[in-house]
């Protein structure tokens, strides 16, 4: 993960304790756009816990399932898992990607279906863990 990043992008200092806290540190362009995935990531896996982890929003089901953060020139989706990005390789080519994860712009947000699938893909392999 990034470990520098612009103090009016994100203030990381505070150590926020809560996604709602998280939240109201992102500009407002990218607050929009994480808090539409953040409704996402809800509908997908709704007996999903989710919390500050590393300080970014993480949501857990029998373990680390997805995250979110915002930096300055891109927002980012954490699905933690190479054989799940590999997966959906082929739907995830228009996107800059790592290991476990999704860069994206916020005005260019992930559509749904896609994180639905991902979401889904990873509550499948932490319950098979």
């Amino acid at each position: 993960m990034h470990k520098s990043v612009s103090k009016d992008i994100v203030d990381k200092s505070t150590n926020s304790d809560s996604v709602d806290a998280y939240l109201a540190t992102v500009p407002e362009e990218a607050r929009g756009t994480l808090i539409k995935l953040r409704k996402m990531i809800q509908a997908a896996a709704p007996n999903a816990t989710e919390g500050i982890s590393y300080q970014i929003p993480t949501f857990k089901q029998k373990g680390p399932l997805v995250a979110f953060a915002a930096f300055p020139a891109h927002c980012s989706f954490y699905v933690m898992s190479p054989a799940v990005m590999n997966m959906y390789k082929d739907e995830l080519k228009s996107y800059d990607t790592a290991k476990g994860t999704i860069r994206f712009q916020a005005n260019k947000p992930l559509p749904a279906a896609l994180v639905k699938k991902l979401v889904k893909a990873r509550i499948e392999e932490n319950e098979k863990a």
